[in-house]
């Protein structure tokens, strides 16, 4: 393994691998295929990601589509190291932000009807909603009218239910196209408010006398635990804080099923994870078991220059018009380009680009130039044995030995992501590993008059697409065969 070892001044030695034994690991990742990269460090330990998580009361947005790229690679490297991972999708569809919404589709729907009807304050202005309420008259006039003339508590319930449903359908649609899928969809009424989970957690709470009263409400003692100020629970009216219910979620529901939590949050939710450690510390969870990773905004360019698209939401960018523009694979491989608590700039025209300036088609293009090789081998007859039987040590040259070292330290790289939380090392790794191939690939001949070159040269170049292939996967982009 050892090629030689150098003196290096006072106390350092420079130990060289030997070039052979480089050359015939070659073999080891083309025998594990599609698993190289992969353990089991992580079987038995159970893991729930909650990310994107967009309110129900509008389309996603440009920041969704990050979180969605950050959180579903981050799952799949966890599940390639051997977690049981589970990815949820937390629906808030109760307290202020769904009355809100509700009441302004009441209005919308008023306002249709022909009502001289006015959007409350705090209400969504979006003009989404007289989309979404322009259809429902579209496809059951009836029955929307029907809707409009119930009594106005129970109207305006019916339409906001109505509303969360439709917008959360398009929610999943905009995913699922995105190529992120959750293993579980929970809601804040059905799965937390219905099921007395808050009171629960409350009355647990206080039986370990963690909580005290102060001007009619309800604290938790959370300065205890490492936070910065009490947090209140339950307001003086007797409704309970958005914290509160959290609490409960979190506590029966996510560290019910799972060992670990992850939470993706906004960049103005910096306070809320040594708070959310301290209530599930006070309540017998390791506080190091809840983790969240705070998504930075995306500011969208063209050729450098700050764009707006939506022309149903001028202030936002919606996640399907980005979809629309540059496509899935651009997108989720751009977003991934930074750390996620970076601010990122998107830059519309890099991404849709066919050139080494786009990070996406850099590393694809690697990909598909491996395929081409294999295709042009086959055309000229190239007879390709096993891998286990073709001898690599004519891979003497600097940057072939360069090129497998890199190859080498493909899973260490994806076991550091996982332990990190940091899906962009894949990435990173990616655009280095095609900017050592297409170099390479351009300046040295692969299929040559000399067949055990032509063999070895043949197999580097596979274990670099698979390589590309396995990563590209855990960021949940294609690896296409021809570009």
């Amino acid at each position: 393994m050892v090629g030689k070892v150098e003196v290096a001044g006072p106390g350092f030695l420079n130990v060289f691998l030997a070039p052979d034994w480089c050359a015939d690991a070659l073999k080891e990742i083309l025998a594990d295929g599609s698993a190289y990269g992969t353990s089991r460090a992580g079987e038995g330990k159970r893991m729930l990601l909650e990310f994107v998580s967009a309110n129900p009361t509008g389309p996603l947005v440009i920041v969704n589509a990050r979180a969605a790229a950050v959180g579903d690679a981050l799952a799949r490297i966890l599940r390639a190291q051997g977690h049981e991972v589970v990815s949820q999708f937390y629906v808030n569809d109760a307290g202020n932000q769904f009355q809100a919404l509700a009441r302004s589709v009441d209005v919308r729907v008023r306002q249709a009807l022909g009502e001289a009807a006015e959007l409350p304050e705090n209400s969504y202005p979006g003009e989404y909603l007289v989309e979404l309420v322009a259809s429902w008259l579209a496809a059951d006039p009836e029955g929307t009218r029907a809707l409009a003339a119930l009594p106005e508590a129970e109207r305006i319930e019916c339409l906001g239910r109505k509303a969360v449903a439709e917008i959360e359908a398009g929610q999943r649609a905009v995913l699922e196209a995105y190529g992120t899928r959750f293993e579980s969809w929970a809601h804040e009424q059905a799965d937390v408010r219905t099921r007395g989970l808050p009171e629960r957690a409350l009355a647990e709470l206080e039986a370990a006398g963690h909580t005290y009263e102060q001007d009619g409400a309800l604290w938790f003692r959370s300065t205890t635990f490492g936070d910065d100020k009490d947090r209140v629970l339950r307001k003086s009216d007797g409704e309970l804080t958005y914290f509160a219910v959290d609490i409960a979620f979190h506590h029966y529901d996510k560290f019910g099923r799972a060992d670990w939590v992850i939470n993706f949050l906004g960049p103005d939710h910096h306070g809320y994870i040594q708070r959310m450690r301290a209530a599930m510390e006070a309540l017998g969870h390791p506080a190091e078991r809840f983790d969240a990773l705070v998504v930075q905004l995306v500011t969208l360019l063209r050729d450098g220059q700050p764009v707006r698209m939506s022309k149903r939401r001028g202030e936002f960018v919606l996640m399907e018009e980005l979809l629309e523009e540059v496509g899935r694979d651009a997108a989720r491989f751009t977003f991934l380009t930074r750390r996620h608590d970076s601010q990122l700039d998107f830059d519309l025209a890099v991404a849709t680009r066919q050139s080494a300036d786009n990070p996406v088609f850099y590393v694809q293009y690697a990909h598909a130039r491996v395929t081409s090789l294999f295709r042009t081998a086959a055309e000229q007859q190239v007879t390709v044995p096993p891998w286990d039987e073709v001898d690599f040590r004519p891979l003497t040259l600097p940057e072939e030995q360069t090129i497998i070292k890199r190859l080498l330290q493909y899973p260490s790289l994806v076991a550091g992501a996982a332990r990190a939380r940091e899906p962009h090392r894949v990435a990173y790794y990616l655009s280095e590993l095609a900017g050592l191939y297409h170099p390479y690939y351009k300046s040295r001949r692969v299929i040559t008059e000399d067949r055990e070159l032509t063999l070895a040269r043949l197999g580097l170049a596979a274990a670099v697409g698979q390589v590309v292939r396995n990563g590209l996967d855990l960021l949940g982009v294609a690896a296409p065969e021809s570009m």
